[in-house]
């Protein structure tokens, strides 16, 4: 009986010390880590919200890029970082796909990583060479199968959300083309203008402003829902029914971070989504998805299991 007291006791002191460190957290500045250098969405977005932290809860929430790696080197900081809720990890769904492309990486992200929130999903753009007679999703398979060996689709980077949606696309609209990977997505879009290449899918952000200036043409968007910010333009599921694809992002905290801490960040991103950053990343292209930590943690396993068969099926290695 008196070791069942303790082991109660011992119980509602550990609640309680959890209680009372979700209060006073953050109890110095955070480090939220970008694991790729600065400039792009993941890295604008990130700060954004950050500042949003920052002004809600009184400490500094200060960003370090730690590039390297596919985004490993980051990532491994954080898992190894104490868990405490003053290191996070701000990264994109490259986060947890791109361990299914390499050959190993340090850590196990269902076990080194505690989901935190997740902040926004980015629909992808299917942008076509204006040197193509392809207007619609019908015609890039028309296109397809009438010039076999001739269609090219660029990718950003192997194993990238915007690979995985090409490799899906190629799948489901039942048409081959062959996938040029490139070192980043900049060169891409040149050559995607320029017509040494035939089509790129990427978030919106990136094909946003040569669309609309003519430079190359968005045929669709990955989304299941036509996005705010292309409202003329189609979805894929619209010829392809059931066809849904996103790049998404969020925060992550080590694994053994206290669940109160955890929910606590959680009600403080959902806050900061509510704000005037709503509104200025939807014109951007992104979906925002407020939501619980449960709900996240629910996400991103849907999303691995989806990732993951459309990278066994495409046999998508990082050499």
């Amino acid at each position: 009986m008196k070791i069942a007291t303790r082991l109660l006791g011992a119980v509602v002191l550990g609640l309680c010390a959890w209680s009372a460190s979700a209060q006073t957290y953050p109890s110095r500045p955070v480090r939220v880590i970008i694991p790729f250098p600065p400039g792009g969405t993941l890295d604008t977005l990130g700060r954004a919200v950050a500042q949003k932290l920052q002004d809600q809860l009184g400490q500094p929430f200060v960003i370090e890029n730690r590039a390297g790696g596919n985004g490993v080197i980051g990532a491994d900081q954080v898992a190894k970082a104490a868990a405490d809720g003053h290191t996070l990890l701000f990264n994109a769904s490259t986060f947890v796909t791109a361990p299914m492309t390499m050959k190993s990486v340090p850590y196990a992200v269902t076990q080194d990583f505690a989901p935190v929130a997740l902040v926004a999903k980015a629909p992808l753009s299917v942008a076509i060479s204006k040197s193509l007679p392809v207007t619609d999703i019908a015609s890039l398979q028309a296109y397809a199968k009438a010039n076999p060996g001739k269609m090219t689709f660029a990718v950003g980077s192997i194993g990238s959300a915007g690979h995985l949606a090409t490799e899906l696309l190629k799948r489901s609209a039942g048409i081959d083309y062959l996938v040029v990977p490139y070192k980043g997505t900049a060169p891409a879009f040149q050559d995607l203008i320029g017509g040494q290449i035939g089509g790129f899918i990427d978030p919106i952000l990136g094909s946003l402003q040569y669309h609309r200036s003519g430079m190359l043409r968005v045929i669709a968007v990955t989304s299941d829902k036509r996005a705010a910010s292309l409202p003329e333009v189609p979805t894929v599921a619209e010829s392809l029914p059931g066809f849904e694809f996103y790049s998404w992002y969020g925060f992550w905290a080590p694994a053994k971070t206290p669940p109160e801490i955890v929910k606590r960040l959680n009600a403080e991103v959902n806050k900061a989504l509510a704000s005037e950053l709503r509104e200025r990343f939807t014109q951007q292209g992104l979906v925002f998805t407020p939501g619980s930590v449960e709900d996240f943690a629910r996400f991103q396993a849907a999303d691995m299991a989806k990732s993951q068969k459309i990278i066994t099926e495409g046999q998508i290695r990082v050499e």
